[in-house]
Order: structure tokens, then C-alpha cells, then sequence
């Protein structure tokens, strides 16, 4: 990994976003699960861009996973990858009243890295959707529209061999797995993460990172 360190804008992660946005409503997410704490933001700011007119707004559910090491003074060092994942907030879907059943599920985080973290959150939301299934007495083999459909945004997938998988089915459907930037593997600094917002804006628009012209694609 370069330790290059690249500033990103709310303004870049505003636009990215926006222009992801209709590529992603051809998915026609039920929901969303943001995933803790990067995907949050990005995840609230694509669902202004996914409203339509009369229909209903894209519910927002968090789960929050830990899969980097604590650093001993905040932004002293590049965040370095654990070896596991932990989880610390999961869906109440009793208490949310969330059936994931035939749904079509969005779920956000801000950057594919090792993809451990978007591994394990697709594999355990699958578990749930197939448990909530057979408490139904679906049988999802015979009823496949009943399955639940899952799909992926990013905002940024680092170009680099990644120690986890998704389905393949997935990562080839351009609806399902939607990375708004492919990205050098090189460390991404966030706004979020920022505690002093000014000095990161700063460096985010001299490094052009700030906002950029419109996709022409």
C-alpha cells in the first residue's frame, strides 16, 4: 500500500453519491444497511438522491463492525487491518419490524479494501434472510422469488488482491456490486474522520479531491 495519504471532501463523497445514483436504482433497493461507522454517511446522502416521487423513502438500518485495530493517539497512523472481525451492533428485527424476505438489500460501506468486513456482513444478512425464510415455512428452493437479493456500493474499491470473496454472480453484475471509484491502493482519509475539517478540506482541494466535473459516460 502507498502511504500516500489522499484527503476526500464531503463534497467528492457528495457528488459520488449523485452520480452513482441511478445506476443504483436499477438495483431498486428496499433498503439500506449501512455498515458502521463509513458507510453511514454515504448511505444517508444516496438516499436524497434515490427518492422518487410518490414512493416511499428507502429505509436506513446500521449494523456496525470492527475489523481495524485500535491506534493509540487518533490519527497519528494509517489504520492497520485486524485479523478478524467483530461485531459490535447487529439488527433488532423483532424491534424493527424488518423482514428481509424477498427484499432487495443495499448494503453501503465507504471503501472495499481487504473486503473482509463486506464478506462477513453479506454472509451473516444472508444467514438472517434464510432464517427468517424458514420461520415463514418458505422453502426458497421452491420458491425462488422469495429469495432475498443483495447488492454492494462502495464509494471507493482499492485495486488489490483482497483477502475475502463476494459471489460472483455479484462482483460480474454491475447492478449488484457498484463501486463509484476504482482506486489505487493507497490510503483514503474521510471527512468524518477528520478533527480538524478545515485542514482536511484543505488538502482535499489541493489534491483534487474536492469536487470534480460531471461523468460524461
Amino acid at each position: 500500500m502507498s502511504s500516500d495519504k489522499q484527503y476526500i471532501s464531503y463534497n467528492n463523497v457528495h457528488q459520488l453519491c449523485q452520480e452513482t445514483a441511478e445506476k443504483i436504482k436499477k438495483f431498486q433497493p428496499d433498503l439500506i444497511i449501512a455498515i458502521g461507522g463509513g458507510g453511514f454517511i454515504p448511505a444517508r446522502i444516496l438516499r436524497t438522491f434515490l427518492k422518487e416521487p410518490g414512493v416511499p423513502t428507502v429505509r436506513i438500518f446500521a449494523i456496525i463492525l470492527s475489523l481495524y485495530e485500535d491506534l493509540k493517539s487518533v490519527s497519528s497512523a494509517e489504520e492497520k487491518p485486524g485479523v478478524s472481525v467483530s461485531r459490535t451492533q447487529w439488527i433488532d428485527y423483532e424491534q424493527c419490524k424488518l423482514d428481509l424476505v424477498g427484499k432487495n438489500v443495499l448494503i453501503v460501506d465507504e471503501v472495499d479494501d481487504t473486503r473482509t468486513t463486506l464478506h462477513y456482513a453479506l454472509s451473516e444478512l444472508e444467514k438472517d434472510a434464510a432464517e427468517q425464510a424458514k420461520a415463514k415455512g418458505i422453502d426458497l428452493d421452491k420458491n425462488p422469488e422469495s429469495k432475498t437479493k443483495f447488492g454492494i456500493f462502495v464509494l471507493h474499491d482499492k485495486l488489490k488482491p483482497k483477502k475475502a470473496d463476494l459471489p460472483a454472480e455479484m462482483i460480474n453484475d454491475p447492478h449488484r456490486y457498484i463501486a463509484a471509484r476504482q482506486v489505487p491502493d493507497t490510503w483514503y482519509a474521510y471527512p468524518w474522520e477528520s478533527t480538524d475539517i478545515v485542514f482536511h478540506t484543505k488538502m482535499a482541494m489541493e489534491q483534487g479531491n474536492d469536487v470534480f466535473l460531471p461523468s460524461t459516460e
